[in-house]
């Protein structure tokens, strides 16, 4: 894809995004996910991003290996002394890709179709999604991409937010695909770098704690183009509040079909499932 203008693209009316993928129904984060969601008709795929010790940008929510749902390289269980220890900064992408994320039963999410999978790169995932789009003839998705960093992981999880944007805006940019790129953070300072240097990207500050709108955008300091809280946090007039402002409300994430239709019959522009399969039954 040629790079081009972002103005030019709007959000969909109403946002479905499947999170991780489609986490209820495949591995978090893997391109199965990712090509389940695509297949079940969602407008935006919400994803994680770390960055390797060697500086590779790919697909994953924890910091390190997650010994619930995830293998050592022989197939093994994690030990439960390990848990934190397989710390993915502090390894190259060409071992990351070795543990296999995809085969473990999760408790949490039963239903998921188990297979051997990897961390895939941002840029693999690029590829295989607009491959998929073009040779199926689908509409085109948007990307919501989370930068996974906080203060405190600095330089132990994750380098500073600086370096962290660049990484994930050269591989966005290599691919051509900012016209359809969401940057999403609960860290304020990766949103921040995005607005100063690459202020052509859309936003999306996302919010678990209850400090309220007001307080919420004053520690961003700008106005994002959607405001993402944990969908408890959602009430009618936090989604008029945010209209005003011209901003999107797409909370997360949101797991049964009744609690999707009484958010979007509040004035939501979107949600974000574990079940995109949810989003033929509305």
């Amino acid at each position: 894809m040629e790079p081009t203008s972002t103005a030019t693209v709007q959000l969909p009316a109403f946002d479905m995004e499947g999170h991780r993928g489609a986490r209820g129904l495949f591995p978090e984060n893997t391109i199965p996910a990712m090509l389940k969601a695509l297949e079940l008709g969602v407008t935006t795929l919400e994803m994680d991003t770390h960055i390797s010790k060697d500086g590779k940008v790919f697909l994953s929510h924890d910091p390190y290996f997650n010994r619930e749902h995830e293998l050592l390289p022989a197939g093994k269980e994690i030990p439960a002394t390990q848990a934190k220890q397989h710390i993915l900064y502090q390894l190259d992408y060409s071992d990351i890709k070795k543990y296999d994320v995809g085969s473990k039963f999760y408790k949490k999410f039963p239903e998921q179709q188990l297979q051997k999978a990897h961390k895939p790169l941002l840029a693999e995932i690029f590829d295989t999604v607009q491959a998929n789009i073009k040779a199926r003839q689908l509409a085109q998705v948007f990307y919501n991409i989370e930068t996974k960093s906080k203060p405190s992981g600095d330089g132990i999880y994750h380098p500073a937010p600086e370096e962290f944007v660049d990484k994930l805006m050269a591989v966005i940019l290599g691919k051509g695909v900012e016209r359809y790129v969401i940057i999403q953070s609960f860290d304020v300072r990766t949103l921040k770098v995005v607005k100063q240097k690459y202020p052509e990207i859309k936003t999306s500050l996302l919010v678990e704690n209850r400090y309220g709108l007001k307080k919420n955008l004053d520690l961003l300091g700008f106005t994002p183009d959607i405001y993402s809280p944990y969908y408890k946090l959602v009430t009618p007039g936090l989604v008029k509040k945010a209209h005003n402002l011209n901003m999107k409300v797409i909370p997360w994430t949101i797991n049964t079909l009744q609690e999707i239709k009484d958010l979007k019959a509040i004035g939501v522009d979107g949600v974000i499932t574990d079940y995109p399969n949810l989003f033929k039954e509305l």
